[in-house]
Order: structure tokens, then sequence, then C-alpha cells
């Protein structure tokens, strides 16, 4: 059986940390950009943990 291929969409989305969680980037730090306060865009800078509901279908794209 030939091994699984990493989903390379996915590896470039998603980071494993060193304890194993999978972390994504923050989502409304794309556009509009102006209306949002300079401390709410400084906080979207973070990774932020993916959900519970996600974390298995990620897992099975090889990240």
């Amino acid at each position: 059986m030939p091994k699984m291929k990493t989903h390379k969409g996915a590896q470039a989305r998603f980071r494993r940390t060193g304890s194993g969680k999978l972390m994504r980037r923050s989502q409304n730090k794309n556009h509009i950009l102006e209306k949002k306060s300079p401390k709410r865009k400084r906080q979207l800078r973070k990774p932020a943990s993916v959900s519970a509901a996600d974390k298995a279908r990620i897992r099975d794209l090889g990240v």
C-alpha cells in the first residue's frame, strides 16, 4: 500500500505545535481593515487553535 500524501494546501494553512495542538491563522485580517481598531488587528496577528469539530478532518489531510 503506498503512503498517503500530505495535502499541500492544508500544510500551508495549519501548523502543529510541540504539544500536538493544531494552529491556524486568525480570520478577519484580510480586507476591510480601515474600520477595525488597531487593537483588534494586533490581536488578530496571533495564531488561533483549530476547533475540536475540525481536528479530525485536518488530521486526515496529513497535517
